[in-house]
C-alpha cells in the first residue's frame, strides 16, 4: 500500500505540468454515441486536482409517466494524468442528483480517485429529483428499473466509449467505490454485471434497504411512544433520549467492552466479545440524570433487537452496541434534532419517505408510514425488494474471473446494521465455497468501530479502501488490514483488520501507534 501511495504523489506532481487538450475535450459533444446528449465538455482546473475534461450528459432521455422528462444524467471527469484506471462513484439516498465525480464516495476515503489519475463518473441513476430523499420518480416503471440497476450498465458503457474517444484507448482496469446506496450499487454491480469491474468497494451497503426502512418505522414508533409531547400533544421524537442519556449509555458500553482489545482508549475493537445490556444503567426508582427510566431501557432493548412482527419473526436486523450511540451522526439519523412534534431524523425524512413513496407497492398517497402494520404491510415491499435489494450470493463469474470485493461497515451505523452486512458476508463465502476461484481470497470485510454512516462518529474513519482494492487487483496484495486514523483521535493510528480479526494491543509500546497492535 505504501508503494501505491508513493505512486500517487509522483503522479500528482507530474500532472502539474500537464494540460487538457481543449479541442479533444470539446469534440466529445459530437461523440456520435446513440441515445446520448452531451450538454457540456470543457477543460477545468481546480486547485486540488490535476487538470481534467469535464463532461456532462444524459443517456436515454424520454418522456415518462405524467409527461415528466427522464434520463440517466452523469458527470465524467477525464484527468490529464490518466493512467488507464476508471472509477464509477456510487450515489446515495434515492439519488436523483449528480454528485461531483471526484472519486470520494464516502468520508472514509480521504484521497479522491480523481487526484490519483482515475477517470471518474457519477450519475443521478436515471431521474432528476428535488433531493436524494425524493421518491417521486417511482411512479415511472422505467425510472424504477434505472434507479435499481440499469443506470450502472448504461453509464459504464457510455463512459467506456467516451474514454476511448478522448484518450484513444479504453481503460486497463475498472473499479467501483460507493457507500450507503452506493454500497448497494457496488453489490448490484457484482451480482448483475460481474464482468464490468475488476475491484469493488462497498461501504455500509443498503443491500436490504426495503427491510431497513421497515426497521426505521419500527424504531421511530418506539421512540415516539416514550417521547415527551409538545403543546399540541404531538410527541417530540428527538427528546425520547437527551444527549446526556446517550452519553450515559456510551460510557457504560466503554466500561463493559473498551478493554477487551487490550487497552482502554475509547474504542471497542473486539465487538464480538462485547455483550452489553442497557439495563446496567436503569434507574432503581424514577428517572434521574445518572440513569435511564424503565421505558427508556425497554425501548433501547427493542430497538437494538430489531424490528419484529407480532409473532416475533425478524423483519430486518438486530444492531451492535457501540459508544458511537452518543455521536451527532447517530442522533441525526435515528432521533433527529427537532424540538417540535415534526420529526426531522433521517429515518423519517429519507427512509420513511422511501418506504411510502417507493418501497411499498401499489403506491398509496394517503398511507402514513408511522401507522405501518408489521404483520400486514411488510409484504408490500416484496415487489420493490426484488428489483432494488442486492441480496444475491451467486457470484461465480465475478469470482472465477479474478475480481475482488471489499466490504466495510461502521459498527455504530444507525442507518444499516453492520450485523446484517456481516451475515451477508458470511453467507456470501459459504454459498461460493465450491465456486471456481473461491480458493484464493476474493472478498474481504472490515468492521470500523465507532463509525456511524459512511464516516464520522468517535472513530478512526480515515482509511484507504480504494487503494487497498487497487493493490489487491493489480499487485496481488490481499488486504488483511488497512491503516486507519481519524479526526476524533488526533495522533492515533490503528490497523483495521479483515473480519473476523480485530486490532488488539500487544501490551507494550505507545498505545497511540498502530504498530503496537496486531490483528487477532
Amino acid at each position: 500500500m505504501k508503494h501505491f501511495g508513493i505512486f500517487l504523489v509522483l503522479a500528482a506532481s507530474a500532472a502539474c505540468g500537464q494540460s487538457v487538450d481543449a479541442a479533444k475535450c470539446a469534440a466529445l459533444q459530437k461523440s456520435g454515441i446513440p441515445d446520448l446528449i452531451i450538454s457540456e465538455a470543457k477543460p477545468v482546473q481546480e486547485a486540488k486536482f490535476p487538470p481534467f475534461c469535464m463532461v456532462h450528459g444524459v443517456i436515454d432521455q424520454r418522456k415518462g409517466v405524467g409527461r415528466v422528462t427522464y434520463g440517466i444524467g452523469f458527470e465524467l471527469r477525464l484527468p490529464a494524468n490518466y493512467e488507464g484506471r476508471f472509477l464509477f462513484q456510487g450515489g446515495g439516498g434515492m439519488d436523483g442528483v449528480i454528485r461531483p465525480a471526484v472519486g470520494n464516495a464516502s468520508g472514509a476515503n480521504a484521497n479522491p480517485g480523481l487526484a490519483r489519475g482515475f477517470a471518474v463518473v457519477s450519475t443521478d441513476a436515471g431521474h432528476q429529483g428535488t433531493s436524494a430523499s425524493d421518491p417521486s420518480f417511482s411512479r415511472d416503471q422505467q425510472a424504477r428499473i434505472d434507479n435499481a440497476y440499469r443506470s450502472i450498465d448504461r453509464v459504464t458503457a457510455v463512459s467506456k466509449a467516451l474514454i476511448t474517444q478522448y484518450y484513444g484507448q479504453s481503460w486497463k482496469r475498472a473499479y467501483f467505490d460507493g457507500c450507503s446506496n452506493g454500497g448497494r450499487q457496488g453489490l448490484i454491480a457484482a451480482q448483475r454485471f460481474p464482468t464490468y469491474f475488476d475491484g469493488i468497494v462497498s461501504g455500509a451497503p443498503a443491500f436490504r434497504v426495503t427491510r431497513a426502512a421497515i426497521g426505521s418505522a419500527w424504531e421511530t414508533m418506539l421512540f415516539r411512544d416514550i417521547a415527551p409531547k409538545d403543546d399540541s400533544a404531538k410527541p417530540i421524537v428527538s427528546k425520547a433520549y437527551s444527549q446526556s442519556d446517550l452519553t450515559l449509555v456510551a460510557n457504560a458500553i466503554l466500561e463493559k467492552c473498551d478493554a477487551l482489545d487490550g487497552v482502554k482508549d475509547g474504542l471497542v475493537f473486539n465487538t464480538k466479545a462485547c455483550k452489553f445490556d442497557p439495563a446496567v444503567v436503569a434507574c432503581k426508582s424514577g428517572k434521574a440524570d445518572s440513569c435511564l427510566s424503565g421505558e427508556q431501557i425497554t425501548t433501547l432493548q427493542k430497538v437494538f433487537a430489531g424490528a419484529q412482527n407480532s409473532q416475533g419473526a425478524p423483519l430486518y436486523s438486530d444492531w451492535p452496541y457501540d459508544p458511537g450511540i452518543a455521536s451527532p451522526g447517530w442522533r441525526m439519523l435515528k432521533l433527529g434534532t427537532s424540538t417540535t412534534g415534526e420529526p426531522n431524523s433521517a429515518d423519517v425524512t429519507l427512509m420513511l419517505s422511501g418506504l411510502k413513496g417507493y418501497f411499498m407497492t401499489p403506491y398509496d398517497a394517503g398511507f402514513d408510514p408511522l401507522k405501518f402494520d408489521f404483520d400486514r404491510d411488510s409484504a408490500k415491499v416484496r415487489e420493490t425488494a426484488a428489483l432494488q435489494d442486492a441480496e444475491m450470493t451467486e457470484l461465480s463469474t465475478f469470482i472465477s474471473s479474478g475480481r475482488k470485493l471489499l466490504l466495510y461497515h461502521g459498527v455504530a451505523d444507525p442507518f444499516f446494521s453492520s450485523n446484517d452486512t456481516e451475515r451477508y458476508y458470511n453467507r456470501l463465502l459459504a454459498d461460493n465455497k465450491n465456486t471456481e476461484g473461491a480458493g484464493s481470497p476474493w472478498a474481504k470485510f472490515f468492521l470500523i468501530p465507532g463509525m456511524t454512516h459512511c464516516g464520522g462518529g468517535p472513530a478512526l474513519d480515515n482509511f484507504d479502501a480504494l487503494g487497498a482494492v487497487v493493490d489487491w487487483v493489480e499487485n496481488g496484495k490481499v488486504p488483511e488490514q488497512m491503516e486507519s486514523t481519524g479526526a476524533s483521535f488526533p495522533g492515533r493510528s490503528r490497523p483495521v483488520c479483515a473480519y473476523p480479526k480485530y486490532a488488539h494491543y500487544k501490551g507494550a509500546g505507545n498505545a497511540e501507534d498502530g504498530k503496537n497492535f496486531e490483528c487477532r
